[in-house]
């Protein structure tokens, strides 16, 4: 699942991109010793205290055992793959901005981005290999990596970005409150009591842990791989998402609770699948602004796919149109 940790560590990597909306932090034509080796030593001691905060919040209450892996590639319908693409994308995204405001050359500000979010996605990845709750994931190695590669690809080959990874999320779907049985017949929950365990309360929480509200988007700019004299509007995106339904396990809709109650979800009323979605988006760096603290604005917000109408088809067989999508 993403954890609460990546919510917050994106929040702080925003300000990367936030503090470039001052006028005297502009990017520097070469590389600016000064604004290197302050963020060489503001990320050095906001990276110490991460970990340390990290390992206090979440790891202190599990037993610490030998460095083991942990196979979760079948988990969550893959929605927690989509979710660590999305992340380190976003993570590596930011680090370019902040690594081009030091001056350094784009070529070497790709690579370092590519670099440091590998390293910070790997460091949550040692600690959950020594936790013995969790357990290293190859498979969010994997992802993390697709996720930080794809951005630095794109500013390699053609020194922009014309496929963003981007993110909606419907706040809290209606889950039932219906008493829900223990199979014993001797303890009670319901659905919305499972989802508040497994998703959380917040708004945050919500927007990247419920997998059941999430939906991860491609967003393809259409003008950027046209021709030239093309007419289609530079800003204007096709967007390919992919979601998932009725999640209450990793595996199936079967759990346990702290007291030891089991319960089971009815497979016909609660079928898991997934969800295929084709819709307009808005590529916000590209729209014409010219104001450079609105410009910075948008930046940090182009990671969340704008509302608009969308096409979905799942996995039941199913063709839905949404008038408005979010």
């Amino acid at each position: 699942m993403i954890p609460k940790r990546l919510f917050l560590f994106l929040t702080f990597l925003a300000a990367i991109q936030y503090l470039q909306a001052q006028t005297w932090l502009l990017p520097a034509d070469t590389l600016n010793k000064g604004r290197f080796y302050t963020c060489v030593a503001g990320g050095a001691a906001t990276y110490a205290a991460f970990s340390v905060g990290l390992y206090n919040t979440w790891y202190k209450d599990y037993e610490l055992v030998g460095f083991h892996t942990f196979n979760d590639g079948g988990e969550w319908m893959q929605m927690d793959k989509a979710g660590h693409f999305l992340t380190t994308f976003t993570e590596t995204r930011l680090l370019y901005s902040g690594a081009r405001w030091t001056g350094m050359k784009p070529r070497a500000s790709a690579w370092t981005a590519f670099a440091v979010a590998n390293f910070l996605q790997g460091t949550l990845e040692t600690m959950d290999g020594f936790s013995s709750k969790w357990g290293f994931s190859w498979w969010d190695a994997g992802f993390n990596l697709m996720g930080s590669g794809l951005f630095t690809a794109q500013q390699l080959a053609w020194d922009e970005q014309r496929i963003l990874v981007k993110a909606s999320s419907t706040y809290r779907p209606h889950y039932s409150n219906e008493p829900l049985i223990s199979l014993d017949g001797n303890a009670q929950t319901s659905v919305l009591s499972r989802a508040d365990d497994l998703y959380g309360y917040s708004l945050a929480e919500s927007f990247l842990k419920d997998y059941n509200a999430l939906t991860v988007w491609a967003s393809v700019n259409v003008r950027s791989f046209a021709a030239e004299d093309s007419k289609w509007p530079a800003w204007l995106n096709v967007a390919v998402g992919y979601g998932a339904e009725n999640l209450f396990g990793g595996f199936d809709n079967d759990w346990e609770d702290d007291n030891g109650a089991k319960f089971s979800l009815d497979t016909d009323l609660y079928p898991r699948y997934r969800q295929f979605y084709l819709s307009p988006d808005i590529d916000l760096s590209r729209l014409p602004v010219r104001s450079r603290f609105v410009k910075a604005l948008l930046g940090i917000a182009n990671f969340i796919k704008i509302p608009a109408p969308a096409l979905e088809v799942n996995t039941l067989g199913k063709v839905k149109l949404h008038a408005l999508f979010w």
